[in-house]
């Protein structure tokens, strides 16, 4: 039989994956107010009525680009969080999807939407 963690640990990861998920969203939000609510006049400063230069252009171009790239990324870490939450649910989160090992509780702490231990996680990498 796989070992586990036990119910108290497992209230702990919990509050760990929530904290993080209320992190995360709290950066999209923030990000999209300041990127995607904004003309891009608002967003350089600029309520003059006079042109843009190509480059002030560019540059507010590429951060938006930058910031939705960043919340897509948060978006995939939220949906791994979920996935996490609902193996604390039924008793699995912790386990290694490779080895069956637990673990570390320093690593779930760190990354806990973690699906491999460490030496899994490096063998996958090498790959």
């Amino acid at each position: 039989m796989k070992k586990k963690y036990t119910k108290k640990d497992l209230v702990a990861f919990k509050k760990v994956i929530l904290k993080k998920k209320e992190d995360i969203l709290d950066d999209i939000k923030g990000m999209s107010q300041d990127t995607l609510k904004k003309s891009q006049k608002e967003a350089s400063g600029d309520i003059s009525g006079y042109a843009y230069h190509m480059a002030d252009v560019a540059t507010d171009t590429y951060d938006r680009e930058f910031s939705m790239g960043i919340a897509s990324n948060d978006r995939k870490v939220l949906y791994e969080l979920d996935d996490a939450f609902k193996k604390v649910e039924e008793g699995t989160y912790g386990i290694c999807e490779e080895c069956d090992c637990l673990i570390a509780k320093s690593r779930l702490k760190a990354v806990p939407q973690a699906r491999l231990c460490i030496k899994c996680q490096e063998k996958k990498e090498k790959k």
